[in-house]
């Protein structure tokens, strides 16, 4: 019998909770990782209306070591945790939760993913002027890391949710240094945002499968020397990413922060580095 499949009384449950979930490319990616190590583990999805129960559940069985926690559960589940890193109760939402000693910790992957996305794409991060379209939950994880981690000059977000917008832009200013610019987002704020741009995050939907001919920035903008990251990643290269290309640019494409930060679940999980080069493989395997 394959090892892989030899459930027994000590194997260790890992799951990703969230609704929906039968998109979620979670447990295919963690159990070939599993099954590459060797390693008694199995990981499922679980449809969860009710995270707070869910991680009850979690709690009183042994054998239930970690979940990843998606929509809509990212800022409901710091209620039902003991301990939560202060970088993450700043961004406001976690994606990872482990069981320890009859504890539950809780902290988030998708900053930390990007930041290394951006690290392993060799951009330089110091002194340099970000734009980031979006402010949303990924954003807000990604612009607290990079703020927090790096030495930046100034961090420029585009939003058209006035509210969400300046949400995230005091929560920068008062708990980081960075020079924060919040910004209506419009044609004509976005064209006058670009020139000064050193390193452009797009985390906004526009571009995903199936709308995947459509991208926030004219080709026309971009200007020699900028990073284009795409937190987008299906499709593998999305139309803003083949814009930037087509001028020479430096581009990441979302499947690195997707699985750099499943790398970091894997490995606080387990307790082992994760085989990423067969992680990587599988996502790309599965969206080509």
């Amino acid at each position: 019998m394959d090892k892989s499949m030899m459930i027994s009384p000590r194997t260790r449950l890992c799951a990703v909770a969230g609704n929906p979930i039968g998109h979620s490319m979670s447990p295919v990616i963690h159990n070939a990782a599993y099954a590459e190590l060797g390693l008694d583990f199995v990981y499922v999805a679980f449809r969860v209306e009710d995270i707070g129960a869910a991680l009850t559940g979690m709690r009183a069985m042994e054998n239930f070591r970690g979940m990843s926690i998606t929509i809509p559960h990212k800022i409901s589940a710091m209620k039902h945790v003991d301990e939560i890193a202060d970088v993450d109760q700043s961004i406001g939402s976690i994606n990872t939760v482990i069981h320890e000693n009859d504890r539950l910790i809780g902290f988030g992957t998708d900053g930390p993913g990007a930041l290394k996305a951006l690290t392993d794409a060799r951009v330089e991060l110091d002194g340099k002027h970000v734009l980031m379209l979006g402010a949303g939950g990924a954003a807000r994880a990604i612009a607290f890391t990079l703020a927090q981690n790096c030495n930046l000059h100034q961090i420029t977000i585009l939003d058209i949710d006035q509210k969400m917008l300046h949400t995230l832009a005091g929560d920068l200013s008062a708990s980081t240094q960075t020079l924060i610019q919040p910004r209506t987002m419009s044609d004509a704020t976005l064209a006058a945002a670009m020139p000064a741009a050193d390193i452009i995050i797009h985390c906004t939907p526009i571009g995903m499968h199936p709308k995947s001919d459509a991208s926030l920035i004219p080709a026309d903008l971009f200007r020699t020397g900028q990073a284009v990251f795409d937190i987008v990643y299906t499709p593998l290269e999305t139309k803003l990413l083949k814009d930037a290309k087509s001028k020479g640019l430096k581009t990441i494409s979302g499947v690195e922060m997707f699985v750099n930060q499943a790398v970091l679940q894997f490995e606080r999980f387990t307790g082992v580095s994760a085989p990423a080069a067969v992680m990587r493989n599988v996502v790309v395997k599965m969206l080509g």
